[in-house]
Parts: C-alpha cells; sequence; structure tokens
C-alpha cells in the first residue's frame, strides 16, 4: 500500500486520536487529506464498510477517480470489489498508472508518496464482447425484476406471476426469453381453463407483454438470459493478498438504461439470498459499487423500492457493502440514504432552484463543522475535491471535513483494446461466449404450449371421423323417412275420404248405377217400383248427422231463419 509522509506533531495533536496523524490506521482505507484547519487523514475503517456509502457531485468533479481509489484501497485490503464502467475510463486499474503533473502536485499537497502498480482485474460483460459474458435465467431473475425491467402495468405483471407460479406447478423450465415467449403462448391458449384456479388471464395482457419482451429482446437481453449462469463465488475471488476487482464493460448496456439498473440490482438480490450471515465481519467480504444509481430508482414502483430497501438494510449482515454513486443526493430515496454511514460529496452546481434544494439537502446530511459553511463549501470545491464523513470507531458519523482526495495507483483513463483481451485472457475463471443448447427445454415447453391446440385437433377429427362413418345410413334413413311421411300426407287424406262416402252410402248415379261402395247394395243397382213412386225406400233413407237438432246448424250454430 502507498504511505503518506508524517505530518507535524502539532498538528497532530489537534484532534481527536482516532483522526489525528499522518497517515491513516491499519484496518482503514486512505480517501485523502483534510488540509483546512488541520491535516487530517480521512478513510474508511475495514469494519464499518458495510455500512454502506454515497458519492454524489456533478458532471466532472472526480466521483469515478474516488471510486477508483477506494476500489483500489479495498483491494489492498483483500476485498474483493464489484463496480460498473459506464464511460469506459474505470478500466484502467487493471494497468500501473503513470506520472502525471496533477497527480505529483496533488501528492505533494496532501504528501503522498505514489506507488504506481496494476490491480487485479476480471472483465464482465453482459453483451460478451469486452469482458467475460455474465448470465442468468429468467426464472432467477423473477417476475417482479422482470416486470420493472419491461415496465409493466399492474396487470400485465399479475399475468407475469401468473405464469410463473404455472412453471413451477408444471416443473416447466424458464432459461431464456424464448422459453417465457412460449410459456406465454400456452397461458394465452389456457387462459379460460386457469382463470378459475390462477386468475383473469387476458389476451390482450399476454399480447402487451410479448410485445415487450420483442423490445427486450432487440436490446440485447436475449444476451443475458441462459445458462450457465454467472457463479457469485467467482465476484469474490483473490490474488494472494488483494482482492480483485470485477469491472462491469457498462458503456453498451448504458443505452439501456433499465436493464443496466436491474442486473444490478439482481446481483444485489443474488448476493443477499447466496452468502451466509457473518454479522460485522472484520472487513467487508465484498464492496459492491453502484455508479449511476439514479436510473435503479427513477420511477421505480413501490414494490421494488421496498426490495431494494430491504436488501441495502439487511446484506450489511452478509458482510456485503454497498456504494452508491449519483450526481445528486436527491436521486436515492429517504429511506435509503438514512442507511448509508460514509459520504463523499463532491462539488454541486446550484444555477436552478432544484440545483439549489439539493445542495441544501446534501449539507443537512453531514455532521456540520463549525470552521466552515458546509452549504457554502459544497459550491466552492474544485475537481478532486470532497467533503468527507465517515463512520467513526463508535459507528458515528465523523464531523464533515473538506478534503483533498489521493490520487490512484493504477491509470485514470481507459486501456487499449489488446491490454484488455490480455486480461480476459488471464482471468482465474472462464465462461463460454455463447449460452449452452436449450433446445430440449424450448422442445419440452413447445409440447406443453401446444397441448390445447394438439386436444383442438383431436377432438375435431374425432368428430369427422364418427360423422363420415355414420354418413350413408344417415342418408339412407332420410330418404325412406321422407318418403314415409309423403305417403301418409297424400294416403291418408285419400282413404278418409272414401270411407267417408262409403258410410254416407252415396255414390255417382249413372247408367242406373252406383259407384264406390254404393254397389254393394242388395238392391242391385236400380230403384224399386215404390222408389221411383215415392222417392223413398220400404226402409228410411240414410242422413247424416240426423241425430243433431233441426234447429241447429252442422256446427252447433243456430240456423238462419
Amino acid at each position: 500500500m502507498a504511505k503518506r509522509k508524517a505530518a507535524p506533531e502539532d498538528d497532530a495533536a489537534a484532534t481527536s486520536p482516532s483522526r489525528a496523524g499522518a497517515k491513516p490506521p491499519d484496518g482503514s482505507v486512505y480517501i485523502g487529506q483534510s488540509i483546512k484547519p488541520e491535516s487530517i487523514p480521512e478513510f474508511i475503517w475495514l469494519r464499518l464498510a458495510n455500512r454502506h456509502g454515497l458519492i454524489t457531485g456533478a458532471t466532472g468533479t472526480g466521483k469515478t477517480v474516488t471510486l477508483q481509489g477506494l476500489a483500489e484501497g479495498f483491494s489492498d485490503a483483500g476485498v474483493p470489489v464489484f463496480c460498473a464502467d459506464v464511460k469506459g475510463d474505470l478500466s484502467g486499474v487493471a494497468e500501473a498508472g503513470e506520472p502525471k503533473p496533477w497527480i505529483e502536485a496533488r501528492d505533494k499537497e496532501i504528501g503522498y508518496t505514489q506507488d504506481y502498480r496494476a490491480y487485479p482485474v476480471i472483465f464482465w460483460d453482459l453483451f460478451g464482447e469486452l469482458g467475460l459474458p455474465i448470465r442468468t435465467t429468467v426464472s432467477e431473475m423473477g417476475p417482479l425484476l422482470l416486470s420493472r425491467l419491461m415496465d409493466l402495468s399492474d396487470a400485465q405483471e399479475g399475468v407475469l406471476n401468473i405464469a410463473f407460479k404455472i412453471a413451477d406447478d408444471e416443473k416447466l423450465p424458464l432459461s431464456t426469453l424464448a422459453n417465457l415467449q412460449t410459456l406465454l403462448e400456452g397461458l394465452a391458449a389456457r387462459a379460460d381453463t386457469l382463470t378459475t384456479k390462477y386468475g383473469n388471464v387476458t389476451k390482450a395482457s399476454v399480447g402487451s407483454i410479448q410485445r415487450s419482451l420483442l423490445v427486450l429482446d432487440r436490446q440485447g437481453g436475449a444476451h443475458f438470459f441462459g445458462k450457465p449462469v454467472v457463479n457469485i463465488k467467482d465476484l469474490m475471488l483473490k490474488d494472494g493478498g488483494r482482492g480483485y476487482i470485477s469491472v462491469l464493460a457498462a458503456e453498451k448496456l448504458m443505452e439501456s438504461p433499465r436493464l443496466y439498473a436491474t442486473f444490478l440490482l439482481f446481483l444485489l438480490s443474488e448476493l443477499f439470498e447466496v452468502m451466509p450471515e457473518v454479522g460485522d465481519p472484520e472487513k467487508p467480504n465484498l464492496v459492491f459499487f453502484f455508479d449511476e444509481a439514479h436510473l435503479l430508482f427513477k420511477d421505480a414502483p413501490k414494490a421494488l423500492l421496498e426490495k431494494v430497501e430491504q436488501v441495502v438494510r439487511l446484506i450489511r449482515s452478509k458482510g456485503v457493502g454497498v456504494y452508491f454513486v449519483t450526481q445528486n443526493p436527491l436521486d436515492i430515496p429517504d429511506t435509503v440514504s438514512r442507511q448509508l454511514g460514509n459520504r463523499v460529496q463532491h462539488a454541486l452546481r446550484a444555477f436552478s432552484p432544484l440545483e439549489q434544494k439539493a445542495v441544501k439537502a446534501a449539507a443537512t446530511t453531514f455532521r456540520a463543522n463549525p470552521a466552515f459553511d458546509t452549504e457554502k463549501a459544497i459550491m466552492e470545491l474544485g475537481t478532486g475535491e470532497a467533503l468527507v464523513s465517515t463512520l467513526d470507531e463508535k459507528g458515528q458519523p465523523s464531523i464533515v471535513q473538506r478534503t483533498l482526495v489521493r490520487p490512484p495507483n493504477s491509470r485514470v483513463g481507459p486501456i487499449t483494446d489488446s491490454e484488455r483481451n490480455k486480461v480476459i485472457a488471464a482471468s482465474p475463471v472462464k465462461y463460454p461466449e455463447k449460452p449452452a443448447d436449450s433446445d430440449s427445454e424450448q422442445a419440452r415447453l413447445q409440447q406443453w404450449a401446444d397441448g390445447p391446440a394438439d386436444a383442438k385437433a383431436a377432438s375435431a377429427d374425432e368428430k369427422a371421423t364418427t360423422k363420415t362413418s355414420s354418413g350413408g345410413a344417415s342418408r339412407s334413413d332420410s330418404f325412406w323417412t321422407t318418403l314415409g311421411k309423403t305417403i301418409i300426407r297424400t294416403g291418408v287424406p285419400l282413404a278418409t275420404k272414401v270411407l267417408t262416402d262409403a258410410l254416407k252410402g252415396k255414390g255417382r248415379r249413372g247408367g242406373g248405377g252406383f259407384t264406390g261402395f254404393g254397389a254393394l247394395d242388395t238392391g242391385g243397382g236400380s230403384k224399386s217400383a215404390d222408389q221411383s213412386k215415392t222417392g223413398t225406400s220400404a226402409e228410411e233413407e240414410y242422413v247424416p248427422f240426423k241425430s243433431i237438432p233441426d234447429e241447429r246448424g252442422i256446427l252447433g250454430g243456430r240456423k238462419r231463419s
């Protein structure tokens, strides 16, 4: 570790024992030196580094250099570090620094002896271009983070939760985005039958989720989901006595800011789930720098904010320190900000009412120093200068100090492609460039998704077969049935008429004979002499409906007069 030159004895005596002296104490990470009103080293106690921290300041004020110096300090102390390189210049930590005028001037100003050297680094990249590919599965990401990633509505998030529940119940794999898309296809096909058990599933919601998945896929989300998944232990490796610094190449990833923020939050939640409880260790097991932290909290739903707050609050006991890096301190919600014990505030510009509000908010988070006006000092800070307040030995915030931040020992600025490739080739861990083949998982999901369609097709085939096998008999039966009805419709009225005429005893008279049933008369076909004279036979002539009285008509109505 680089050493600080000795400071005058009278300066040391003017401060408390824990802060006085020319160099930081053992078991700490050096930040820089406060020189007014006295020379005091500013540092973070390793055993309190898991109480989290915040680095804020406007663009160009030195936040990245501060982050790089802290990463080096933790690495020298044997603590692994994870950080995101959103501009490309943080990659220089993998190569030794070089003397520069501004570095030499700062060293002289704070009495610091530079130790130029490279640090053990593992480069990671979600797209597998500038580092080792880092992946997880859809099932491990979970519905809450996926909903945040795709900015789903409450109804759509509910459908996504149902999809994950069905995947658990049916033991269906969910590794890739293609797996999830196929699962949603099957979900839409079974919407009517699933409603009573899981809740309403509308095809409109499924369609909206599918559209969001398509956008996520085009943004490069398919590179992130798959196997093999990243082993969290590979982020906590050591090279001898120094911790590896894992640098996530995030230049391209920042083009999809929601994916970037969701991925880092996923890593935090995975650390929380995987790492065991250790209480308050002598030094952290891992320090996690969350650069551009405002992307995590911007427009975040309440459920997500609660999850972030829970992770930050409880991950401390897992030996993990989380340090948020952002421009405006107001970017961090109060529920999270109050848990950040170690603070480095670079300069803020206050040209607008909102910026003035941010300066006042930042000033109120510090324990006031009677030697200067904190709010005014925030606007007067130069590049590489910051207000620093960390937790003291008792775990209480120290009085804020105006501090000159030490320069990094490694290169300030990006490395070349050839230098990066050498570091990647020498990485202690290896991951394949392309995800493992998941055709078998996709085939199983496709079979499940096609189930309703196959059942419907089988039912239709069965109906068609039944109709074909019974079609001839049905046509034959229809013919004879129709013929029988025709005979009945025409034959019955004719037979009834013939029978009626026979009962009346009437027939057509022509040629002295009767037609029809009249031929059955015993009188042959001619009248007797008596009948000719009188018009009546020996027996009374048959009169139809004779039982009806004369005064009534045939239908029982009254006769006309």
